[in-house]
């Protein structure tokens, strides 16, 4: 890669990092082309030529927060057995970001969800996207635990799904807007009390 096709990509991702910032911040509708050039002192056609239009920037944005997610998550945890190890090692990486970086930053699926669960369009089905393709991974998760004996045999993954995602859900209101040190420590508790309810 030539040095400046590697400058093009570095200002293609900057650009991609400030629109989720300012989405975590104020929202996914407050990108815009002009706020994001704002911000890394570019010229507005400067972020057009690199992304395209504002909602191409919206969705990257969404992208880009969905790759982090799962690189923090769901990546290191596949390096685990399947089964309840794995599952473990998810719910704890996620407890863990949502501690560490969702607390300080807000979380686009969440805060995604709620500002476009009475919209329609193609953000929305982005996200509605994104927010299916991990739950359906963690489901996949669960399965697996089922099928190597360790969860019983009549365990709803669907139920367990939304109870972890509730727990998670819990936790960011406490961390984020209590600011209660001890959010992370309640729920680890959750889970381990939740998760002794389906342990064959």
């Amino acid at each position: 890669m030539d040095a400046k096709t590697q400058k093009a990509e570095l200002t293609r991702a900057a650009i991609i990092g400030a629109a989720m910032d300012l989405a975590l911040t104020d929202g996914l509708e407050a990108i815009t082309l002009q706020a994001v050039a704002s911000r890394l002192a570019l010229s507005k056609s400067g972020v057009f030529s690199r992304v395209g239009s504002r909602e191409a920037l919206q969705k990257a944005a969404i992208e880009e927060y969905g790759r982090r997610f799962l690189a923090d998550v769901f990546v290191p945890a596949m390096q685990k057995p399947k089964g309840l190890a794995r599952l473990e090692q998810i719910v704890e990486r996620w407890i863990a970001r949502t501690r560490d970086i969702e607390a300080e930053t807000g979380c686009l699926y969440m805060a995604g969800a709620f500002e476009y669960d009475d919209r329609e369009g193609e953000l929305r089905d982005l996200l509605l996207s994104e927010i299916t393709r991990w739950r359906a991974a963690l489901r996949r998760t669960v399965l697996q635990a089922v099928e190597t004996g360790e969860l019983r045999a009549d365990t709803d993954a669907g139920q367990v799904v939304s109870e972890i995602n509730g727990l998670i859900m819990g936790l960011l209101h406490d961390a984020r807007f209590l600011r209660d040190p001890q959010a992370a420590d309640r729920a680890r508790q959750t889970w381990q009390r939740l998760l002794s309810s389906y342990r064959a």
